[in-house]
């Protein structure tokens, strides 16, 4: 019998996209913003950055109290919590 040929094989590299999130310290806008409650605690425990309702992602290391809550996270909360009433 005669051999087969060997099956054709295509090998492509694989580019790794590493994606770091940009962080600020916060203060340029100086709102609080809304986040998911298990992104607050694990930023709490792990330093890791989290992503407001509004999009902004940072790492908290301020007292929210002592800051007007952002107006699109309110919003964006607002139209939540009525879907969820609905």
């Amino acid at each position: 019998m005669p051999d087969a040929p060997a099956p054709l094989t295509t090998i492509a590299p694989v580019e790794e996209t590493v994606t770091n999130p940009v962080t600020d310290e916060g203060d340029h806008d100086r709102f609080a913003h809304y986040v998911r409650k298990a992104d607050a605690t694990r930023a709490a425990v792990e330093g890791a950055p989290v992503r407001a309702l509004c999009g902004k992602v940072w790492v908290p290391n301020r007292d929210p109290a002592k800051y007007p809550v952002c107006q699109a996270c309110t919003k964006i909360r607002e139209r939540l919590l009525n879907r969820n009433n609905n």
